[in-house]
């Protein structure tokens, strides 16, 4: 599970997938230089759209844009400030982002690219170690085939057109949103771990007495259970390192998998074993007075998916077993676990349908796979494989955005 520790930025993805209309990055990429298009390698298409030059600061939040038309378009974001400041394209009515562009830089410029309907619409600036600021309120009238922000409209027929597009803007979520999720995923784990010792505890008792084929198996069912807590692993500090960490061939889970399956005996994994379950006794002992941060709890939900596509279905972390598919299945349900505790807030921002397609699509290939090593499937099987579970990230992604802590005042 450390190996999720080492996670690479949120796919553009991400952030794309804020609103569920926007065509390019928003909060990502490059920053361009003072007053150019910030937008290298967006194509001819980008170029094409309509474009409207705004400017941020605190004392001049939207500067610029005074009105618009309903459509595809790109609002060419320009920090004129002195300090970095993150916009977010808002419904002042009703406080629903759209759009945002993240750490923007003083004298930097970055677009919100945006399909908008008929309705109101703001831009709001947050720079660090100052009040909120929303800027002048803008009417976009007309109609575009396939526009919307139903959420943006200020009449019946604009709310009736947004409601036919099926897309919506997304409330902000705050900390105290999260804090009753984080808290049962507390729980949850903290009802995991003394199955989990009573697992490890097997698995030194059979390493000490000789036992490889035991200590084989119960390797493996202690392995699993750890795998599922994916979500905590950041709480677990250093010693997550030292229980799981790939990189070792003498300590840990992967360590006594390396002794088990490539020198086939059990000798001389006695300490190793005893040190990892340690180790474990230590994790659970220390459980109950951990505080899991609120705000991760979303990014864990995209980050263990894309973790187990980088080193477990790459093989990059088997040390002999073979059992990197099981380990994915594990981490399904961990994923499994942080979603029906996020559900509540999901539900009204992201589309649930296609994710848990995704994940049924994603479970159901494992189980037509089947717990084999990586190396037994067809080329044909790697390729579906790789296939549901890109289109699994891609669905998560949104996940991570949409629960991102955001500030309105």
């Amino acid at each position: 599970m450390e190996r999720v520790r080492r996670t690479t930025a949120l796919a553009a993805a991400a952030a794309l997938a804020l609103t569920g209309v926007a065509v390019w990055q928003l909060a990502g990429g490059a920053q361009g230089a003072p007053g150019a298009d910030a937008s290298p390698g967006q194509g001819d298409g980008y170029a094409a759209l309509p474009h409207t030059s705004v400017q941020v600061s605190p004392g001049g939040c939207g500067t610029g844009w005074s009105s618009g038309h309903a459509g595809l378009q790109a609002l060419e974001v320009t920090n004129t400030g002195i300090a970095p400041a993150d916009v977010d394209l808002v419904v002042p009515a009703t406080g629903v982002v759209l759009g945002e562009v993240e750490g923007l830089a003083p004298t930097r410029s970055r677009p919100i690219v945006v399909r908008l309907a008929a309705g109101s619409y703001a831009l709001r600036c947050l720079v660090s170690d100052t009040d909120a600021v929303t800027g002048p309120t803008v009417r976009v009238t007309g109609s575009a085939a396939g526009s919307t922000a139903g959420s943006g409209s200020d009449s019946a027929a604009d709310s009736a057109a947004g409601s036919a597009t099926g897309t919506a803007a997304v409330v902000p979520v705050t900390q105290q949103d999260l804090i009753p999720a984080a808290l049962a995923y507390q729980k949850w784990v903290a009802g995991q771990l003394p199955g989990l010792v009573a697992d490890v505890t097997a698995l030194h008792a059979s390493v000490a007495s000789g036992d490889l084929a035991g200590a084989r198996q119960r390797w493996l069912t202690a392995h699993l259970a750890y795998e599922r807590l994916g979500a905590a692993y950041g709480a677990f500090g250093d010693v997550d390192d030292e229980i799981n960490g790939p990189r070792h061939h003498d300590t840990g889970f992967h360590g006594v998998e390396y002794g088990l399956w490539h020198q086939g005996t059990t000798t001389g994994l006695e300490p190793v074993a005893a040190k990892l379950l340690s180790d474990v006794q230590g994790l659970a002992a220390a459980w109950p007075k951990v505080q899991l941060d609120p705000a991760v709890l979303g990014v864990r939900a995209h980050e263990i998916v894309e973790n187990a596509i980088e080193f477990e279905l790459s093989g990059r972390t088997d040390y002999g077993s073979g059992s990197n598919l099981a380990t994915v299945g594990a981490n399904l349900d961990g994923t499994t676990e942080v979603l029906t505790l996020l559900r509540p807030l999901l539900t009204s921002r992201v589309p649930m349908p296609g994710i848990d397609a995704a994940m049924a699509a994603a479970r159901a290939q494992l189980t037509a796979d089947g717990d084999v090593p990586l190396g037994v499937l067809t080329q044909p099987q790697r390729e579906k494989l790789n296939a549901v579970f890109g289109d699994l990230v891609e669905q998560l992604a949104p996940v991570a955005a949409v629960l991102d802590v955001r500030r309105t005042q």
